[in-house]
């Protein structure tokens, strides 16, 4: 198994326990679609991958789930609770693999350090309560900076798409910018609200320090750069 794969089972379980999980050994991810949450012999918690990235009022369900003390009718609760996240909007599939443009050197860094910065604003402008996504690097993107992707409902966040354009010509300091931007779209989708730039988008644009519209002028382009 790679060793973030591996790293991913330990830091869940750390998190599960943190919120309540007792009795399990080791958490064992999978991608199987059938089954969410079992546990298994040796008391070894089979999770879908996609929980990886399930906000902790999930991963508290999941404890509650699992808890023998729990009464029925909260455990019932518990696993619709668990069941509505969209865990596997958060696992591409084999299509969206072949689809994808191939990594290229330091990628991974740069992913990891988009994850950092997502969790340090995360903590600082939204209490913490986003959930972790997934990011991409996209080539495609020549005018755009960013953009939050949504499931096929358009009801929730799968990932934040950024223009490696964009990191490569403006920085770190306009890139996560661009990612707070993102952010307040994911907080829109996270909320039930429309992903749009209208009136709640600019009233929480403003809270959290980035310009409440579409686009916005950076140094490096002669026009201004929409997302």
């Amino acid at each position: 198994m790679p060793l973030e794969l591996w790293a991913d089972d330990i830091a869940l379980l750390s998190r599960l326990r943190a919120l309540g999980l007792a009795g399990v050994s080791r958490v064992a991810l999978h991608e199987n679609r059938t089954v969410m949450v079992s546990l298994g012999r040796g008391q070894v918690l089979r999770l879908h991958r996609g929980y990886v990235y399930a906000p902790d009022r999930v991963l508290r369900a999941v404890a509650r789930f699992l808890d023998p003390g729990v009464r029925p009718i909260a455990r019932r609760r518990a696993e619709l609770e668990l069941l509505a996240f969209p865990a596997q909007s958060f696992v591409p599939g084999a299509d969206r693999h072949r689809s994808s443009a191939p990594a290229r050197p330091g990628d991974d860094r740069i992913l990891a350090d988009l994850a950092r910065r997502h969790a340090a604003l995360n903590r600082a402008h939204f209490g913490g309560r986003l959930a972790a996504i997934p990011f991409r690097l996209s080539d495609r993107m020549r005018s755009r900076l960013g953009e939050l992707v949504l499931d096929t409902q358009g009801r929730r966040a799968t990932e934040i798409a950024i223009s490696r354009r964009h990191l490569r010509r403006d920085g770190w300091t306009e890139v996560e910018h661009t990612l707070l931007h993102e952010m307040v779209h994911q907080w829109q989708a996270e909320s039930g609200l429309p992903v749009d730039h209208g009136r709640a988008f600019k009233r929480k644009a403003r809270d959290v320090g980035v310009e409440p519209r579409a686009w916005r002028n950076v140094a490096s382009r002669r026009k201004a750069a929409r997302y």
